[in-house]
């Protein structure tokens, strides 16, 4: 449906779009990505995973951002469509967080129990306690999807608008940061904590800097030093994040150990689709489907190997980089306010897929993506019209 969707879009844009348009994705990021694609295509020559595999992993791996990325481009130009795509997102968001309360209060679905039944329980219900995912792939992409949104949602709060427009993004943020809680997804505490850090930065107001810096301080030092709220589950379960000796952070650190000796020589990986979900399902008769990679940054490594991963993370950077910069020059306050939410989901998400698989997956993937457009387009979204989220 997804290949679909997109390809129906595709051949709309090429239908419409004038020849003088196509200069929009003569931009840095679309070639970036672009390179990126090329490398992934050049990996079906890797003998170490099936054609298969391949063909599955190249789609969220690199076909997807390139495309999103150059649809974005051509399309979205005017300020009302990133006032739509907060509305959208924002809103999904907060009705997945309903969704996921109600999960949690009064039970699962037929389907998502389904779910369960079929073998999500293993990961899912861990000492009695469901772990929510709404209606998510899993409670890990649910969980850094809730903080990534949170964030925005929290930051856009504090921008130049109504009273009653700020009122709905708090009460949306305070949803969806409850949802990340409940979510059991540790990892998507840094996701707050690091797209915070870049927000305060980006403000470039020193006593908001400060203020939000010591804020972030005592919020990590409750929860290292202090067993205050430990009765409550989702609470325990948050605090563990911050303890260097929990059993399931040393378990990762084992399987990387595990796969630098295996990868040492293997600088261009294992091949797409040899790790994880496609491991199992097309490359079982490989070592590295029985590794999980929990991590997007340890996938990305088993799949292209030390080289293609200090590719990726080089243009992870560099993106992450450039969109700084441009933000760190507009000077329309609303449109600076958005794009500083934009960029600070983007570092939480890229940061928390050190721990969990996220940024290649629905929806963060396509939030990342879109984000991206929109940051580089704000430039020239500077007054262009009055926004509908006033």
């Amino acid at each position: 449906m997804i290949e679909g969707l997109i390809l129906t879009v595709v051949a709309a844009v090429l239908v419409k779009t004038s020849a003088k348009e196509y200069t929009e994705i003569n931009k840095d990021l679309f070639y970036l990505l672009l390179v990126w694609f090329v490398i992934s295509l050049l990996q079906v020559l890797n003998p170490g995973a099936s054609l298969m595999g391949w063909v599955s992993e190249i789609r969220s791996t690199a076909l997807y951002p390139l495309l999103m990325v150059m649809l974005g481009l051509l399309i979205f130009n005017q300020r009302r469509h990133l006032d739509l795509f907060l509305v959208l997102i924002i809103g999904l968001s907060t009705l997945a967080s309903l969704n996921g309360i109600k999960q949690l209060y009064f039970g699962p679905s037929s389907g998502e129990q389904a779910f369960l039944n079929g073998g999500g329980a293993i990961t899912h219900i861990l000492f009695g306690r469901l772990r929510v995912f709404s209606f998510y792939s899993d409670a890990g992409q649910f969980g850094a999807s809730q903080a990534q949104l949170g964030l925005i949602a929290l930051i856009l709060g504090f921008g130049p608008f109504r009273k009653w427009t700020k009122c709905i993004f708090l009460s949306c943020s305070g949803l969806m940061l409850y949802g990340m809680l409940i979510s059991g997804t540790r990892g998507a505490l840094f996701a707050l904590v690091i797209g915070g850090f870049v927000a305060l930065v980006l403000s470039k107001n020193l006593k908001v800097l400060l203020l939000g810096g010591l804020v972030g301080i005592l919020f990590l030092s409750f929860l290292k030093f202090t067993y205050i709220g430990n009765s409550n589950y989702q609470i325990y379960r948050l605090r563990s994040a911050v303890n260097p000796n929990d059993p399931s952070l040393n378990v990762r650190f084992n399987t990387q150990k595990l796969l630098r000796e295996y990868m040492s020589s293997r600088p261009f990986g294992g091949g797409l689709g040899v790790i994880g979900h496609n491991g199992i399902l097309y490359n079982s008769d490989k070592f590295l489907s029985t590794v999980p990679p929990d991590s997007y940054f340890v996938k990305v490594w088993a799949m292209y190997g030390i080289v293609g991963f200090t590719i990726w993370l080089a243009i992870m950077l560099y993106v992450f980089g450039k969109c700084c910069g441009i933000v760190w020059r507009l000077e329309d306050k609303e449109i600076k306010i958005k794009m500083i939410a934009l960029t600070s989901g983007f570092a939480g998400i890229l940061f928390c897929s050190y721990g969990n698989e996220v940024i290649n997956s629905m929806p963060s993937s396509i939030v990342v993506y879109f984000s991206w457009v929109f940051i580089y387009k704000s430039p020239q979204l500077q007054g262009t019209g009055q926004s509908f989220i006033i």
